[in-house]
C-alpha cells in the first residue's frame, strides 16, 4: 500500500492500493462521473434508492450523483491551507463523542438541493486536521453493514488502519517519518 498526497500542505492524503491505477480519491471521483457505472449501480440498487430517497428515476439519480460529485470534488481539491478539515470530516459513528487513535471518519456535502447527498468519502484521522482517504461510496441505506459495497468500504478503512498500526503510524509525525523513509 502506498499513499498519495492530495494537498500541498500535507494535511490530506489518499491510500493507493496495490494493483490500482490511481489513488482511492481519484478512483472514487472517476467512478462517480462514469455514467455507465452509475447506471448499473442504480439499477442494481433501485429498491434502496426508492425506499430511502423516494427516487425511482435512474437518470435523475445519475444526474444528482454527478452534480454532487463535482461539488464534493471542488470542496476536497480546492482546500485552502487555512481550511478546517475537521469541519469536513466527521466521526463515522454518529454516536461517537470522543477522540480515538486513528479514528474512522466520513465526509459528505452538508448543503443539498433536492435531497441529502448519498456520496461519502471515508478517511482515517491521523490527528486533528490531518486525514488519509481510504475510499468512498454511494450510501443508500441507514447503515453501512446493510450492503456489500458499503461493507467493503468499512473493510478498506480497517485495512488502512491496521497497516498504519503495524507500521507504528499513530499520528502525523509518524506518518511523515514513514513517508520520508520511502523516498
Amino acid at each position: 500500500m502506498k499513499f498519495s498526497i492530495i494537498t500541498e500542505d500535507k494535511r490530506l492524503w489518499a491510500a493507493w492500493y496495490d494493483g490500482e491505477a490511481e489513488n482511492a480519491l481519484y478512483t472514487l471521483f472517476e467512478q462517480w462521473n462514469d455514467v455507465v457505472w452509475l447506471r448499473e449501480f442504480f439499477k442494481a440498487n433501485i429498491d434502496d434508492l426508492a425506499s430511502y430517497f423516494k427516487i425511482t428515476d435512474v437518470n435523475q439519480a445519475i444526474y444528482d450523483t454527478i452534480e454532487d460529485s463535482d461539488r464534493l470534488q471542488c470542496l476536497i481539491l480546492d482546500i485552502s491551507p487555512w481550511a478546517n478539515l475537521d469541519k469536513l470530516f466527521r466521526p463515522l459513528e454518529n454516536s461517537r463523542s470522543g477522540e480515538m487513535l486513528l479514528s474512522k471518519e466520513k465526509a459528505r456535502l452538508k448543503e443539498y438541493r433536492r435531497h441529502t447527498s448519498w456520496l461519502r468519502i471515508y478517511a482515517i484521522k491521523l490527528e486533528p486536521g490531518t486525514y488519509v482517504i481510504t475510499g468512498g461510496a454511494i450510501k443508500l441505506t441507514r447503515t453501512m453493514q446493510e450492503r456489500e459495497h458499503t461493507l467493503h468500504e468499512l473493510e478498506k478503512m480497517e485495512k488502512v488502519r491496521r497497516f498504519m498500526l503495524e507500521n507504528d503510524i499513530i499520528d502525523k509525525d509518524a506518518f511523515t517519518d514513514y513517508m520520508s523513509e520511502l523516498s
